[in-house]
Parts: structure tokens; C-alpha cells; sequence
């Protein structure tokens, strides 16, 4: 899976919060790895935004040193490009605040992921939650990036990014923002749970046998895919032979995903034949992709203090294109320097 380098400064944020599952890594972690050929790539650990629902503070540390792991051992190159966490650069929460008074409450009401993740008892859940996509704009402006990857359900929150940057020049009179352009991967699987085709593959499921997790052993990996929900009917020969059956159809898309193969090229092997040789085929494509990350993840995680340094020197260098843009934001609004 491949991305047109764009030759831009990118940010992207992921969430320290349990491991990565399949559907992260197709969607954003491989992406990130393709794209830093020829771009300045920025990559944070996100541990502010985890605070909108509440962390185990030890839990959240630990999971900022795997998550860090998991990059690294994905291809993520800390040497070329910058990975730190969000808390270690204050400029982040420093530029929030100033985009909390931009924004307007109109706009903020608009936004569809907080009516989706608060759910009914809206008024049960944190002011963070519902004001994180100003700090998620924070994220991307602080460095004047004008590249985001982002996936189809995150286009509202690019939108509000520009809108808030637009509002903030008009309002100081300035062309100090830059709009941003999503990087939207021309290949890429929408990986959905394993036991329930209608739903996306998340960390957040009850039970993990809906998730293929970047560190599961080989063995779990072939129990879920057995497991997973699926037809009594063969797979069929032609795409449209997939309508209606959408436990199928997202095995096929991991499958064509990981093969570098189009639906159509996976239905001519596999059309005709049962889900057992099939799922022992996808079973074997996600060992071969997943295990090296897997037991790199461990050597690295065996070394903490390592971890530590590439945060540590990624933060100084994010500290040092992020400082200068938003002292000056700051100045622009008016606060003394």
C-alpha cells in the first residue's frame, strides 16, 4: 500500500490507548510509513486527547512506551522525521486555548464523532471531549502543517481545522495559518470487526476476538480469523458476488489489502472455494505481515531508556519548530512576550 509522496510538512496523532489493531495499521501506521519518503513528517503520541475519557495514569504510561515500540518497529524512521508525545510539547495546549476562543459553540455543535462517542447522556462526558477537535487543530497548526492523512471519517475535523485557521486571520488581520489538505491513501481497507461486519474494527470492543491486535501471537491470530464470522455459502468469482455479505467482503478487502492484490484478482484464486482454505491463506498473509513488527515490538520494549531518548529528542525537535509559531500566535492575540 502506497501513497504519493506530496514533498509537505505532515502531521498526523494517534492515541496512546490499548494496542494497535489491524484496522489502525492499514488505515494509518503503514500509511505513515509510506509517506515519509519524501515528506517532513511530524508523528505525536496523542496522550492529551486520551484524557478526554478518563486513563489509568500507570496504564497510560505504559502504553505510550508500546505504542512508541509498535512505530518503530512498523518503520517508522525517528532519526528523519520527528515522534515525540503531545504532553511533552506545551505548545500544543498553549495554541488549544487560544482555537477554544475562535471557535464558535455553532460550529463546535456541528461536529458528528462527539454525538457519536458521547452517545445519549451527552452531559456525562468531559468539556474535552467535546472541545478536542480544537485541540486537534492545535496539533496541526502549531507547526504550520499543511498535510494531514486522514481516513473519510475524519474530513469534518480537516474542515474545522481550516475554518479555525481562516477565522483566526480575518479576525487579526494576518495570513499567519495555512489551510491544510487531507492525504486520503488511494488503497486502503476499511478493516471491520471480525464477529460483526457492520462495525469498524476498534480497540474500544468488549471483547478482543473482533480485533487482530499488532501483538498477537501467531497462534491467536489463526483462532481469530477461524473464528471469524463469515457465510456457508463459497466465495464468489465477481465483486458483486459480495452485496449483503459484509463479513466476506471484509475478509476478502484485508486480504487484497495485505496481498497488494485488487478484490477482483483475490476472487479469481478463491472464487468457487470454501472459507476454510481461504482463512488459512489469510491467516498465513497476516503472520507474515504481523510477526516481525511483533517480535521487534518486544526487543524494543526491553530497552525502555531507549524509548525515553527517541521521545525525548523527538520532543526537542518538535519544541523547536512549534515554539516559534506559536510565540507568535501568542503575540498576535495580544499577550506580552
Amino acid at each position: 500500500m502506497s501513497v504519493k509522496p506530496s514533498g509537505k510538512r505532515v502531521f498526523s496523532g494517534i492515541q496512546p490507548t490499548g494496542i494497535p489493531h489491524l484496522g489502525n495499521y492499514l488505515g494509518a501506521i503503514q500509511n505513515w510509513v509510506d509517506i515519509q519518503q519524501n515528506n517532513e513528517c511530524i508523528y505525536c503520541l496523542v496522550d492529551m486527547h486520551a484524557l478526554t475519557v478518563w486513563q489509568d495514569p500507570i496504564a497510560l504510561k505504559k502504553q505510550v512506551l508500546e505504542q512508541t515500540a509498535i512505530l518503530l518497529a512498523a518503520g517508522i524512521d525517528p532519526q528523519k522525521h520527528i515522534l515525540f508525545n503531545q504532553s511533552s510539547v506545551s505548545a500544543h495546549a498553549r495554541l488549544a486555548w487560544i482555537f477554544n476562543c475562535v471557535t464558535r459553540i455553532g460550529w463546535m455543535n456541528r461536529m458528528t464523532q462527539f454525538k457519536d462517542k458521547a452517545g445519549k447522556n451527552r452531559e456525562a462526558n468531559s468539556v474535552g471531549l467535546y472541545v478536542y477537535p480544537n485541540l486537534m487543530a492545535a496539533d496541526i497548526l502549531a507547526y504550520k502543517a499543511t498535510c494531514v492523512p486522514v481516513g473519510e471519517d475524519q474530513r469534518q475535523h480537516l474542515e474545522l481545522t481550516n475554518d479555525i485557521a481562516l477565522k483566526f486571520n480575518y479576525d487579526y488581520e494576518r495570513d499567519f495559518f495555512p489551510q491544510v489538505e487531507g492525504l486520503i491513501p488511494k488503497i486502503s481497507a476499511r478493516v471491520m470487526n471480525l464477529r460483526d461486519g457492520s462495525k469498524k474494527m476498534s480497540k474500544s470492543d468488549p471483547s478482543k476476538q473482533g480485533r487482530i491486535e499488532l501483538l498477537d501471537e501467531n497462534d491467536e491470530i489463526i483462532n481469530k480469523i477461524k473464528r471469524a464470522k463469515s457465510d456457508s455459502e463459497p466465495l464468489p468469482s465477481e465483486k458483486e458476488g459480495l452485496v449483503h455479505r459484509l463479513e466476506a467482503l471484509n475478509l476478502v478487502s484485508i486480504y487484497s489489502v495485505l496481498a497488494k492484490q485488487t478484490i477482483k484478482q483475490v476472487l479469481q484464486d478463491f472464487g468457487g472455494k470454501g472459507f476454510s482454505v481461504f482463512k488459512s491463506a489469510l491467516s498465513d498473509l497476516l503472520i507474515q505481515e504481523i510477526a516481525p513488527i511483533r517480535q521487534k515490538t518486544k526487543e524494543l520494549l526491553a530497552d525502555e531508556n531507549y524509548l525515553h531518548n527517541i521521545l525525548k529528542q523527538g520532543s526537542a525537535k518538535a519544541s523547536a519548530i512549534a515554539e516559534p509559531i506559536v510565540s507568535e500566535a501568542e503575540y498576535i492575540v495580544g499577550f506580552l512576550k
